[in-house]
């Protein structure tokens, strides 16, 4: 049987739909995204920590949901907004529904939403915290719970999300888009590189990987001694949920890294990088979530179009002379990119392993690589 489901959005506004996934409430901040597949790789990014996730795109749950396709073990959106939910997936790799698998993880959706209106409405009144509920209880009182819960400025959620002993990755890029029998080489791992895990996705690593990364990931408290006591050719500061100003110390020890080994920031490494720099970050009024971000290479001209998943940005003006900005998104003119060169550092604030979205950007896995052996 169809159960009632309602979003409450803390400035009152309430939508009603059809409850999927597991029962009960959940509690975020409503954010959207604007992919148009790839579901299963948004949900599992813990930089959707604390958030309840709006698609866009009307149609989710075609091709269900799979074990490959995760960037981490399980979903870590608090919640699902969509427009129309396939009961039935349609896909070679489906190994369950979409329902199912949130159900199986406790996380609560919502479906037969007038999407459409409640993008704009975050677009023009800004992100905001919301209930999905269940159960039976009014709107209205679901949207004072909401109006009253706490906001994402100065939670530091990295900390939590991120590993509590360090590992070692070696695992490269699956070959599941392959032709049947193809195998890719191994490839040659030539770098031992630090990754800080402030809440990152499993295909930034296998991305590292196939360059020729052997990939230690460390916790986010991890000193800036205990890392080049290590002799690392390079650090990786990886993506992460939450305010980067409220990540503890994590400015400081990168701010101790600069210019002692090759560094390479991707989201919140990114806004951690100008952080440690002298630079600021501020909360943005809905953020970029989503894989059609166009950004500019200043250094080249050049336009790609990238993924995107972030609510904070850093303030351009705080890093003049500290730093060169080598990118910026064509969009709304913020900062997507920074380089450091006497300190052989340089960020995005993109996500060019995409996962999902366009590859334009992978190449920047690359130039870390290159940055290294030139070390």
């Amino acid at each position: 049987m169809t159960k009632r489901a309602v979003l409450a959005l803390a400035d009152g506004t309430t939508f009603e739909g059809r409850a999927f996934g597991a029962s009960g409430e959940t509690v975020g901040e409503v954010v959207f995204n604007t992919s148009m597949y790839g579901y299963q790789e948004i949900l599992t990014d813990p930089s959707y920590v604390g958030q309840i996730v709006t698609m866009a795109y009307p149609e989710m749950g075609n091709i269900g949901a799979n074990a490959t396709d995760e960037e981490a073990g399980l979903p870590h959106a608090v919640g699902m907004v969509v427009r129309s939910l396939t009961k039935t997936p349609s896909n070679w790799r489906s190994q369950e529904t979409l329902d199912a698998y949130l159900a199986r993880h406790g996380r609560v959706g919502i479906e037969g939403v007038d999407t459409r209106r409640l993008v704009r409405h975050l677009r023009t009144h800004g992100a905001q915290t919301g209930i999905i509920s269940t159960e039976n209880v009014s709107a209205a009182a679901l949207s004072e719970r909401a109006r009253t819960a706490v906001g994402m400025e100065g939670l530091d959620l990295a900390t939590g999300v991120s590993c509590k002993e360090p590992y070692v990755f070696t695992t490269p890029s699956p070959d599941v888009f392959l032709a049947p029998g193809d195998k890719r080489p191994e490839p040659e791992l030539k770098y031992d590189v630090i990754a800080y895990d402030y809440g990152l996705k499993r295909s930034m690593l296998q991305y590292l990987v196939d360059v020729g990364c052997r990939v230690t990931v460390v916790p986010s408290h991890f000193t800036a001694e205990q890392v080049l006591a290590k002799k690392p050719h390079g650090v990786f500061l990886a993506n992460g949920p939450g305010d980067p100003a409220a990540v503890k110390g994590a400015d400081r020890t990168v701010a101790a890294l600069l210019g002692k080994v090759p560094v390479f920031g991707i989201c919140l490494g990114h806004q951690i990088m100008a952080l440690a720099l002298g630079g600021r970050t501020y909360k943005m009024k809905f953020g970029h979530r989503g894989g059609n971000q166009p950004v500019k290479d200043l250094t080249t001209g050049k336009v790609e179009i990238t993924a995107q998943n972030h609510g904070f940005a850093v303030d351009d003006a705080s890093l003049k002379g500290k730093a060169v900005v080598t990118h910026i998104n064509l969009n709304d003119g913020t900062v997507e990119g920074l380089a450091v060169p006497d300190a052989r550092a340089f960020s995005v604030q993109y996500h060019p392993e995409a996962s999902p979205g366009p590859h334009d950007a992978r190449y920047l896995f690359s130039r870390f690589a290159t940055l290294m052996a030139g070390s």
